[in-house]
């Protein structure tokens, strides 16, 4: 894998190990933040016992969400750090930071052995990761944008989204193995552990994958990406905001199914584990498939047609598995609503990228994409199963996510085109 200049001069190549290693950073990063969201029922009555079942999955997932609230933190110092010292030291912080929080978690005694501390300590270590993953998105996307041959930037890109989807499939397998061979007793008590401790094993390999990158701050661009006036960069702020806030509440609600399987439906966890592995295999899949679309079709043809699409399914598809609730029904819908949703993620994920000047490129991305996962990640969760709760209908969360699916279609619209196939 090398990249290519636009005149067809081959400047320094790229290896695929370097490619890779930021890639599988990524994914082992998001695997541990969001092994989270996938055991929160389990966490819940670990760290926060009550008699109430679903008190105790709403403090653990308002717990999920706290790891929130320090990523705009992370963005902005790792960011700046990213745009000035470079992209391999970021990216070597980040992952550094993420597996002792992910150790930590792994290791805190249960609230029936040390009381109050516990959730405390699991709160400190969840603002830990987050202000670990606020840095993460900006500076290795900038690293694939940079790496990339400029007609394949898409497809590069997208890598990112797909690291994050394989973790998500690796969760739910996991998911699925350990909730069939445990008891329910087991896998409350030290079952969801080693879903985490599965994951550190990783971090010593992916260090030493990190060190290993070429730095790719100061290298030339081989074709130009971004916007130069004040005027543009606002613009695209503001619509970036919009459309990966919108994503994120589309992103989190299809994380949500496992939970909602088993909580709202009543579906065994083994069952329900199921879901996860559904949409991560759906989105492993087509996340490159949706950044190779763009580079061929552009940005924005991707975008809209693929977010059209998910706003005329997801109500249909949430209604379906309601009446359903049977495994078959579950998965294909998950499955579905995914690759409508991460096709136009990763094709807007390219043009956001594409759209920011390098300068600022890392430091930029990862303060948008941080304040959108800030105000909407960590309330998603939560606000779904209070809205359920309150409403009395397993139909809230799709009415939520068709709103965000509307809001993203309507933000994308606004956007500029950027592929290189498509913009000159």
């Amino acid at each position: 894998m090398t990249t290519t200049g636009e005149n067809g001069a081959a400047p320094k190549g790229t290896p695929v190990r370097h490619v890779a290693a930021v890639v599988a950073g990524n994914a082992l990063e998001f695997y541990d933040f969001l092994t989270y969201a996938f055991f929160a029922a389990q966490i819940g009555r670990t760290f926060f016992p009550s008699t109430d079942p679903t008190s105790s999955l709403l403090a653990s997932l308002a717990t999920f969400g706290a790891g929130f609230l320090t990523r705009p933190i992370g963005a902005l110092v790792i960011g700046r750090l990213a745009d000035r010292a470079g992209r391999k030291p970021a990216m070597l912080l980040t992952f550094s930071l993420m597996g002792a929080a992910m150790v930590g978690i792994a290791l805190t005694p249960s609230f029936a052995v040390i009381g109050v501390a516990a959730p405390v300590i699991v709160i400190a270590l969840r603002l830990l990761q987050g202000f670990a993953l606020g840095g993460e998105l900006g500076s290795s996307t900038a690293y694939l944008a940079e790496a990339a041959p400029p007609r394949r930037r898409g497809l590069y890109i997208s890598l990112q989204y797909m690291g994050q989807d394989v973790a998500i499939l690796i969760a739910g397998c996991l998911g699925v193995v350990l909730s069939n061979l445990m008891t329910p007793a087991d896998l409350d008590a030290w079952g969801w552990r080693v879903a985490f401790l599965a994951g550190a094993v990783i971090v010593p390999l992916g260090l030493i994958l990190r060190r290993s990158l070429e730095e790719t701050l100061n290298a030339p661009e081989q074709a130009p990406t971004a916007v130069t006036t004040g005027r543009d960069y606002r613009r695209v702020a503001v619509l970036a905001l919009a459309i990966l806030s919108s994503a994120t509440v589309a992103s989190y609600l299809l994380s949500y199914l496992t939970t909602y399987a088993n909580s709202t439906l009543g579906m065994p966890a083994s069952l329900a584990f199921g879901a996860t592995v559904a949409t991560g295999l759906a989105g492993t899949v087509f996340d490159p498939v949706g950044g190779a679309l763009s580079d061929r079709f552009g940005r924005k043809p991707v975008m809209v047609g693929s977010w059209t699409m998910l706003t005329l399914l997801v109500l249909p598809v949430f209604w379906l598995v309601e009446q359903a609730r049977t495994p078959l029904v579950l998965y294909g819908g998950g499955a579905l609503l995914t690759i409508a949703f991460v096709i136009g993620a990763s094709a807007a994920l390219a043009g956001i990228t594409e759209a920011l000047p390098k300068r600022s490129r890392a430091g930029s991305l990862a303060i948008i994409y941080a304040v959108s996962t800030a105000v909407f990640g960590g309330v998603t969760q939560v606000s779904a199963a209070w809205l359920t709760k309150l409403i009395g209908s397993p139909m809230a969360p799709a009415w939520l996510m068709m709103t965000a699916s509307v809001i993203a279609l309507s933000a994308a619209l606004g956007l500029r085109e950027t592929a290189p196939a498509k913009a000159a």
